[in-house]
């Protein structure tokens, strides 16, 4: 564009006139087809493309597509291999009534480049339309006195189809009194009459019964039958007359309601009553016809009632019937042919078809926006319209074919300095004086996709209870897009990996529209810990572009395990022989369980039930260490078998428990065995080593509770310390404190901690944890909108969640 400025307007203009021409080549052809009507679905009608000189395999790409007026659904395309076929059932009476000519219009659209295509498919009629009387009978009445030759009209039959099929021949039952007389002209259909072959005598034949059929000239021939039933009446033998067949009256379709048409003239040669004619539309006359004329009896006038239409209806063809008084009444019928002259009185119509709307600011100067076609109803010069646009920058109208224009891009586009345009198409025909119409098109100014949803941080930390159910919502990622509209909309997915020999998707999921992350089956934490995945916010633009997030679960510990017995305690086990010389505080057994659990839940205390209806044991077990020792010395008051009920259970909540029973036999110095003795020795030493195993498994057990509380607070402390103007929070000393049932064991840190709230200075909290500790109120309400709880809290960028 700029080496043609710099060319000179010269070299512009040549290059306008070759685009004009090129286009005009292009988009002005035409192709002509004709169907007969009522073809079945999918009948052959044309190759299409081929006469269009299409390719089939561009057909898609170029997307190829056909409109029409009015009813769209008649023809269809096949892509695949060009081929234009009848879609649904045509009416050629339907869809044109009686025109002669009868004609699908089709618009045949192509893009890359834009091309027009003007396609004319004829309807050709078929005899699929019978002649059909207006009534199954007619009755005619007919003196005796009429003289051989006279005529008695009758009313022919409408056939729906044109030319050749419409074309009707009638033929009359035998009969010695009447035959048929048929006059035609050009202009008008044909009359039908009776007319007299031999003298009536009432007296001898007062009734006749004649059938009247009608063929039309089709092949095959259709026909339609009435009853005409004549009955011989005496006297008033004298019909009227009218002074003219046909009276032709020509009117202009501005003229106004009211204005006479014409009156008509009959004359009786009877005299007195006989003689005395009132004037009627005949009975086979339409419904729209006596909506639009009255004709006076008396004085044989035609005014007009309504408003004349030369768009819907260009001429009328009127029966009337002269009837005289005599009895029975005689009548003569005549037409009135009225021809209704064109105004303008129609504004051209608009319709708009969007192509490429909204537009991108980056579309090419030439880009076909939209197809603009006008019509006017009004013939001649009242009909020839013409289109203008404004305003004209950066768009302007480019005519394509008669009465269609394409709405094109003038110059280039900047959605920064202008977003959005309202065009006005303009049309205005010839007529005096002129009249117009407009319609409006928006031009929406479309952004590319240069943004990638984001993510408020790119890490999430998320608490989960173990044995959730399942489909479990554990958290909601937000990403949040700068483009508009599809460009805009972020749907989410999961990046796939897999966790040890399962497949990541089998864990958990997430809702492409929502971002809700959702647990699909139950966690259990001694098997999973921590679950590190990735979740993928995508755009709909074209490219998409898109971004991760992080997200931490961590599976939180429950009791669900009860605690185990290990041989020989698991249940009622062998005796243990127990020497009554032993003195108070001798270690006699040891009951050894363990919890597959860990923290407080894992914690197993020990304790001796009593006995129902027994006297207080000798023996006691130790609280943590579950060895059973005296509590005084052995005398012989004591049973010499005990049988002890020992209660385990752990510290979770709610607790589980198991018990164990040992069975003890009291013996003296000199009735033990030699290898009783050596079993003894051996089983105490087996209980001091289960004894340290105990020890050490309580002694583990606190430490790995302290090293994740101490992980924990050493990950939040890092976080928040890495952005300070993020809250006011201030440095502190959590102090680490878990308690139970029979004690308390503490682990404290120096470390710099930021505790934020909604109000106050920074505070040094007092830390309690509890694996046990029941949920809080809020704890649900946290889980939903992870974000708004962030804010609340002083925008700490590390993010926890606890899903109960």
């Amino acid at each position: 564009m700029l080496y043609l400025r710099r060319g000179g307007q010269g070299a512009r203009r040549l290059l306008l006139s070759l685009l004009l021409l090129v286009i005009w080549k292009a988009a002005s052809s035409q192709v002509h087809y004709s169907v007969p009507e009522e073809a079945k679905h999918g009948t052959f009608v044309g190759r299409i493309a081929q006469d269009l000189g299409l390719e089939l395999a561009e057909l898609v790409p170029r997307l190829f597509r056909v409109a029409s007026k009015g009813r769209g659904d008649l023809l269809e395309v096949n892509l695949q291999n060009g081929i234009l076929f009848v879609n649904s059932r045509i009416d050629r009476e339907e869809l044109c009534g009686r025109s002669l000519e009868c004609s699908i219009h089709l618009e045949v659209i192509v893009e890359r480049p834009p091309q027009f295509f003007h396609v004319e498919v004829e309807v050709k009629d078929i005899n699929d339309n019978p002649p059909v009387f207006r009534e199954r009978e007619q009755r005619l009445f007919i003196p005796e006195s009429r003289l051989l030759g006279s005529h008695f009209p009758l009313e022919g039959a409408a056939d729906a189809d044109i030319g050749t099929n419409s074309l009707l021949t009638y033929t009359l039952s035998p009969s010695d009194y009447f035959s048929l007389d048929i006059q035609a002209s050009d202009e008008l259909s044909k009359s039908l009459a009776l007319e007299l072959r031999k003298v009536l005598d009432r007296e001898e034949t007062p009734e006749l019964r004649l059938s009247l059929t009608a063929t039309d000239g089709g092949k095959p021939e259709l026909q339609g039958t009435v009853q005409l039933l004549i009955t011989v009446l005496d006297v008033n033998d004298n019909a009227p007359v009218f002074s003219q067949a046909v009276y032709r009256v020509h009117l202009s379709e501005a003229i106004a309601n009211g204005t006479l048409v014409t009156t008509l003239n009959a004359s009786d040669a009877d005299e007195g009553v006989n003689g005395e004619i009132a004037f009627f539309f005949g009975s086979d006359v339409p419904v729209n016809i006596r909506k639009n004329f009255n004709i006076d009896s008396g004085s044989g006038e035609i005014t007009l009632l309504g408003k004349l239409d030369y768009e819907e209806t260009k001429s009328y063809e009127i029966q009337v019937k002269a009837v005289d008084k005599g009895s029975p009444p005689m009548s003569n019928h005549c037409k009135v042919f009225v021809k209704v002259l064109d105004e303008n009185d129609n504004a051209p119509e608009l319709a708009v078809r969007s192509l490429s709307l909204p537009v991108g600011e980056d579309a090419p100067v030439g880009t076909v926006i939209a197809f603009v076609s006008v019509s006017d109803r009004d013939s001649s010069a009242n009909g020839q319209v013409t289109c203008s646009l404004t305003p004209h920058a950066p768009f302007k109208l480019v005519s394509t074919f008669k009465n269609y224009y394409s709405l094109v891009l003038d110059s280039a586009l900047d959605r920064e300095k202008l977003s959005h345009y309202e065009l006005v198409v303009t049309a205005r025909d010839a007529g005096s004086p002129s009249l117009s119409a407009t319609a409006s098109v928006s031009v929406e100014v479309a952004d590319v996709n240069d943004n990638a949803p984001t993510f408020a941080q790119p890490e999430y930390t998320v608490f989960v209870k173990e044995n959730n159910p399942p489909g479990c919502h554990i958290f909601t990622v937000s990403a949040w897009d700068a483009d508009a509209q599809e460009n805009a909309l972020v749907s989410y997915s999961l990046v796939e990996r897999r966790v040890g020999e399962r497949a990541l998707s089998s864990y958990v999921s997430v809702h492409a529209e929502s971002g809700r992350v959702f647990a699909l089956q139950p966690l259990d934490h001694e098997e999973l810990e921590l679950l590190r995945f990735q979740v993928s916010a995508r755009d709909a633009g074209v490219p998409p572009l898109g971004s991760a997030v992080t997200l931490q679960v961590f599976v939180l510990d429950e009791n669900d395990h009860a605690p185990a017995l290990l041989p020989p305690g698991a249940g009622a086990g062998g005796g243990e022989l127990v020497w009554r010389a032993v003195g108070a505080g001798h270690v006699v057994a040891k009951v050894r369980a363990v919890d597959a659990d860990s923290g407080y839940n894992a914690w197993l205390s020990y304790e001796l039930l009593p006995a129902a209806g027994a006297a207080r044991s000798p023996f006691r077990v130790g609280l943590y260490t579950g060895e059973i020792s005296t509590t005084r010395a052995l005398d012989e008051a004591d049973a010499p078998r005990q049988r002890l009920v020992v209660l385990v259970k752990d510290h979770g909540e709610p607790a589980l428990a198991v018990t164990a029973t040992v069975l003890l036999s009291l013996v003296d110095s000199g009735q033990a065995p030699k290898a009783s003795l050596r079993e003894s020795s051996g089983t105490a030493s087996a209980e001091a080593a289960l004894l340290d195993v105990n020890v050490y498994l309580i002694i583990a057990i606190c430490a790995v509770s302290s090293l994740l509380v101490l992980t924990l607070l050493l990950y939040l402390a890092l976080r928040c310390s890495a952005s300070p103007t993020e809250g006011a929070c201030g440095p502190g000393k959590p102090v680490l404190v878990c308690s139970s049932a029979v004690g308390s064991w503490s682990y404290s840190q120096q470390r710099r901690q930021r505790v934020c709230s909604g109000e106050g200075p920074p505070k040094t909290d007092l830390m309690a944890f509890s694996p046990s500790l029941p949920p809080g109120p809020n704890m649900s309400e946290e889980n939903e909108h992870p974000e708004e709880n962030s804010k609340h809290s002083g925008n700490v960028s590390p993010s926890f969640k606890l899903c109960l």
